[in-house]
């Protein structure tokens, strides 16, 4: 099990996903409009972007060139962290791109593409979300529920990673947050209570500043000061299943699963790997560290050739993904800018 922390009810359900992994019938058993994604399988493979990995800083240097290291990585040579006796060990740094986490963000509640298609029993289906039709001027709303799964590709698969660098203690596959349990994510008035700043960054000349949010992530990295935005996406706030107005599904759920990935961190679920204070362990940050994370899509179409800082237009990498006639129940894989400290 994932060292994250979880309340028991959630430890209770992923008891649940195990079992029904087991139990439940496969997707052309059980429910037609669930699809079943196959990460489990060869796409866990074929469908990463291995070389997004890159680059690898070692001792503040830039040992293989990729993509771009973010401006709040850690730059030292050395570092000294503590074991569980407090000893402390001498070591060097280490920072590069690595697979953490799935975000499946699905209509019918309970749907699990990640899991081969299977629905998780228990939930009423009237709560079922959609995309929208946009028959009003003004636009009507899409909803979609989400699951968050640890996914660390790299230990998975026993690759160059030390255990003091999953944050959280991720080592292997598990479910970790399950949005059909949260009230706060289908009514905008719990969200507000758990998260009041929306009404300071719900002002017009506030959601002007997402502007320059936007051209950073279409060019380099988005804003992490700009915390209310999402780039081009839209607004982050509040942390609601609802995307409001005309989008394209995978503007809408790259949003939403934002948002997910905010509420988290305000919530002590999800840890900020980067900076020269989170070499030694994980930190808890109430404010999502945007420049922190990139996304690829896995499926329907996966971005297996690349993957987008949060906010980046989808015009530059997903509007083709948006698929006539197929329902979108998209699932990203997470990647997160993980700077450790090897020590000997």
């Amino acid at each position: 099990m994932s060292g994250e922390r979880r309340a028991p009810w959630l430890a209770a359900m992923a008891l649940v996903v195990a079992t029904a992994c087991f139990l439940l019938p496969r997707q052309s058993e059980a429910a037609a409009d669930c699809p079943d994604s196959q990460i489990l399988g060869t796409a866990m493979i074929t469908d990463i972007c291995w070389e997004c990995i890159f680059p690898i800083r070692v001792a503040g240097a830039t040992m293989a060139a990729g993509g771009s290291v973010p401006r709040k990585a850690t730059d030292q040579i050395a570092c000294l962290c503590s074991d569980g006796l407090g000893v402390p060990h001498p070591g060097i740094t280490v920072g590069m791109w690595m697979p953490s986490l799935l975000l499946e963000l699905v209509r019918a509640p309970g749907c699990s593409p990640s899991l081969g298609g299977i629905n998780l029993p228990g939930f009423d289906p009237l709560f079922r979300g959609g995309t929208g039709d946009n028959t009003y001027n003004d636009g009507d709303g899409a909803y979609w529920h989400y699951h968050t799964f640890a996914f660390p590709v790299m230990a998975m698969l026993e690759l160059f990673v030390e255990a003091d660098c999953l944050a959280g203690g991720m080592q292997d596959f598990d479910l970790l947050y399950i949005s059909e349990l949260d009230p706060t994510w289908s009514h905008a008035e719990l969200a507000f209570f758990a998260n009041p700043e929306a009404a300071v960054v719900a002002d017009p000349a506030v959601q002007a500043a997402c502007t320059a949010d936007a051209a950073a992530a279409l060019t380099d990295e988005p804003i992490d000061e700009l915390f209310w935005c999402a780039g081009s996406w839209g607004g982050l706030y509040p942390f609601v299943g609802t995307a409001l107005g005309p989008s394209s599904p995978v503007r809408a759920t790259s949003l939403l699963a934002t948002r997910a990935l905010a509420a988290q961190h305000r919530r002590g679920l999800a840890w900020r790997t980067m900076g020269n204070d989170a070499l030694c362990r994980g930190v808890l940050d109430p404010m999502i560290p945007k420049s922190q994370y990139r996304l690829s899509m896995m499926f329907p179409l996966p971005e297996a050739n690349g993957n987008h800082p949060i906010g980046r237009s989808t015009f530059a990498w997903g509007e083709h993904r948006n698929i006539p006639g197929r329902g979108p129940d998209p699932v990203y894989l997470v990647w997160r800018w993980t700077d450790c400290c090897m020590t000997w």
